[in-house]
C-alpha cells in the first residue's frame, strides 16, 4: 500500500510531466532533423520540472531526490546562460529562481532553532542502505548534466553529447531499482519511459557518425 498524500503525488507527477515534455519536445526536434537537437524550451522545462520535483522531495523527506535536483537545477540555469536566454527573465524572477532552492534547504535543515545537517539525511521510513542507493542513483543520474555542462563549457555551446545519454540510461536503471524498494510510482513510471527516448538519441548520434 502506497501511503503518500494525493497532493504530493500530483506534485510529483506534474514535475515528471514537465520532465517528460522536455524529452518529447527534444525528441521531436531530433526526429525532424535526424540529429540531436537541444532547443531552449528543453532547459526552461527542465528548470521548471526540477524546482517542482525538488519540492516533491522536500515534502517526502527524501534527501536523495532533493540532492539530485539541486545540482541539476543550477546546470539548467547555466545552459540558459550559454544560449543567451537567462537574461530574458525578469531580474526578480531570476533572483527567486537562484535562491529559492537554497532557502528550502536551509529550512529543511533547521531543527528546533538549530542548524542541523543530520535532519537533511534523516527519514525513519528509509533504511540507511536504501538512502545510500537513492543518493548514488541521483548522483549518477545528475552526473549526466555535470558531464553535459563540462562538454558545453569546452565547446562554448549548449548541447547533449553521447556520454549524456549513456549516463542517463545507467542512472535511470538505478533510480527504477530505488523506486521499487521505495514504492514510488512517480519515479518508476517516469524513468521507464525515459530509457526508450535516451536510447533513441544514442541511435541518432551513431547514425550521424556513420553519415560523416
Amino acid at each position: 500500500m502506497i501511503d503518500i498524500p494525493i497532493e504530493i503525488i500530483v506534485l510529483g507527477f506534474t514535475a515528471q510531466f514537465f520532465f517528460s515534455a522536455r524529452v518529447i519536445i527534444q525528441w521531436f526536434y531530433t526526429e525532424r532533423e535526424a540529429r540531436v537537437i537541444t532547443p531552449t524550451i528543453y532547459w526552461i522545462l527542465s528548470l521548471s520540472a526540477s524546482l517542482l520535483f525538488f519540492m516533491y522531495g522536500y515534502f517526502r523527506d527524501d534527501f536523495a531526490i532533493m540532492f539530485g535536483q539541486f545540482i541539476g537545477y543550477y546546470i539548467y540555469i547555466r545552459n540558459l546562460q550559454l544560449q543567451n536566454k537567462w537574461t530574458n527573465f525578469n531580474l526578480t524572477v531570476r533572483l527567486i529562481l537562484l535562491f529559492l532552492p537554497i532557502i528550502i534547504c536551509v529550512d529543511r535543515a533547521w531543527n528546533s532553532n538549530f542548524f542541523n545537517l543530520d535532519s537533511l539525511f534523516y527519514n525513519p521510513e528509509i533504511p540507511q542502505w536504501l538512502l545510500y542507493l537513492g543518493i548514488i542513483s541521483q548522483i549518477t543520474f545528475t552526473f549526466r548534466y555535470v558531464y553535459q555542462w563540462l562538454s558545453s563549457e569546452i565547446t562554448k555551446k549548449s548541447h547533449l553529447p553521447l556520454g549524456f545519454w549513456a549516463i542517463s540510461i545507467l542512472g535511470a536503471i538505478l533510480i527504477i531499482i530505488y523506486s521499487i524498494f521505495r514504492k514510488d510510482p512517480v519515479l518508476f513510471f517516469s524513468h521507464i519511459a525515459g530509457i526508450i527516448m535516451y536510447s533513441r538519441n544514442i541511435y541518432f548520434i551513431y547514425l550521424n557518425k556513420e553519415k560523416q
